[in-house]
């Protein structure tokens, strides 16, 4: 089966959940917890979330002993505020971290403090693009001490985060993959330079999968593997269009694998929407360790250990363009999505979309994209589609998982447009977000100012 039905499935399935019941841990046994992060991974870019051409044999063996989550998002598809509001479960615009290359506001606190209050040793081990340094305090561990900081006796929690498969896509061996064989999405246009770049980019993932089996590895060898939680998660989608900087799901989805022997059933999944900001207050309730008041984050330890089978109701997004690399001066996107429906409002429509991908830099197979669009209808409608957008975007998620047709002028949409509208716009004030006022309190990036 390609990529395109196997992801149809996960979407259509969405009542296929296999959860057990199963304990929570007693008080005074405190788990060790392992968070393993993908840097620019599609959700999607793994065997067990239906991707037969990618070589992922860690991920997929991952997702057979534990957990996998089929609707776990982030909130915005950019690399440091996805990370930061992983680490203090507070969404971008309230925690400040909303532009990319940001930090935190100054005070903020993240699951750093909440674990080492805890008599936890927390490490972190790779890519940081997080700060201030106070908002994160963790231990600075090298791959060639991982091993020993992982055996030593204390409880602990370890974030592994890669730098892989963030472009320029040079790690991995890309001659196991031939590119004619490759099954593309329908969000990519079909060129030469489009599967050479998939083949360098899969290369990496499959080098990542090769970075997870060696934290997996050191974990096993110091026989903790039944006293930790061990977590892969993609981070964001990948540098193609559609993908990283955008609201759309093949930017905003995540794949998110928890495993925990005989706490966590094996072999299980969860149609439940969750989201980063979520992971904090949950992994808190699993450790026994209080749960500090205000974070926007909401636990999903219930669904974790198989005594519920929902949690959000909604999951939004917010994406800011002023201040990345070659971005629009200004483009702000918000969205809210439910199991079936995705609400997209591009705040400055009238503007063209821009950043890297587009200004030629950013993926290497986009200006074969434009190139065919000149005599293609088909490179002509995804090029202006991801350039040119509607001041709304609405997708039935369950007909049209890839969002590609916008039905948001359809009369039978409307009421479901206008509720989730307002929805959004609530969570928008709760936020502080004031959309376009918002996006220009951010610093302009040089190459968009001209200085």
């Amino acid at each position: 089966m390609n990529i395109v039905a196997n992801i149809c499935l996960v979407y259509l399935s969405l009542s296929a959940c296999v959860l057990q019941a199963t304990t929570r841990p007693a008080p005074e046994v405190r788990p060790n917890v392992v968070i393993v992060i993908a840097d620019d991974q599609t959700w999607s870019d793994a065997g067990c979330y239906g991707n037969s051409d990618v070589n992922t044999p860690n991920i997929d063996q991952l997702a057979k002993e534990g957990l996998k989550f089929n609707l776990a998002f982030t909130a915005t598809a950019m690399c440091s505020p996805t990370r930061q509001q992983l680490y203090t479960g507070l969404f971008p615009v309230r925690s400040g971290a909303y532009p990319n290359h940001s930090q935190v506001r100054k005070g903020t606190q993240s699951f750093v403090h909440y674990f080492k209050e805890a008599g936890y040793r927390v490490g972190l081990c790779g890519k940081r693009h997080i700060g201030p340094a106070d908002s994160f305090p963790f231990t600075n561990v090298t791959k060639g001490k991982l091993a020993a900081f992982v055996a030593n006796p204390e409880p602990f929690l370890l974030v592994y985060a890669s730098d892989s498969p963030h472009r320029p896509w040079t790690s991995g061996d890309a001659s196991q993959y031939d590119p004619r064989s490759l099954s593309l999405p329908p969000y990519m246009y079909d060129s030469q330079q489009t599967r050479t770049a998939l083949v360098d980019y899969y290369a990496e993932v499959t080098d990542f999968d090769r970075e997870l089996a060696t934290v997996d590895h050191a974990v096993s060898l110091a026989k903790k593997k039944d006293d930790t939680i061990f977590i892969y998660t993609s981070e964001q989608g990948a540098q193609f269009p559609f993908g990283k900087w955008t609201c759309y799901d093949i930017g905003l989805h995540v794949g998110f694998i928890m495993r925990w022997p005989n706490h966590i059933a094996a072999n299980s999944q969860s149609d439940a929407l969750v989201q980063y900001v979520d992971v904090v207050p949950t992994l808190l309730e699993l450790c026994d360790i209080q749960i500090p008041a205000g974070l926007d984050g909401r636990s999903f330890a219930d669904v974790v250990l198989g005594h519920k089978d929902q949690h959000q109701r909604y999951v939004f997004g917010v994406h800011t363009t002023r201040g990345i690399i070659q971005g629009s001066d200004s483009y702000p996107i918000r969205s809210v999505r439910t199991r079936q429906f995705k609400l997209i409002l591009n705040l400055n429509h009238t503007v063209t979309f821009h950043n890297i991908v587009t200004r030629g830099g950013g993926n290497p197979a986009w200006p074969s994209w434009v190139q065919a669009a000149q005599t293609d209808p088909i490179a002509k409608t995804l090029v202006n589609g991801y350039m040119r957008r509607p001041a709304i975007e609405f997708y039935d998620l369950a007909a049209d998982p890839f969002e590609r047709t916008n039905i948001a002028d359809l009369p039978q949409q409307q009421k479901e447009i206008a509720r989730l509208s307002k929805v959004l716009k609530s969570w928008m004030r709760q936020q502080g977000d004031q959309g376009h006022a918002t996006e220009m309190l951010v610093k302009a990036h040089k190459s968009v100012s001209g200085k």
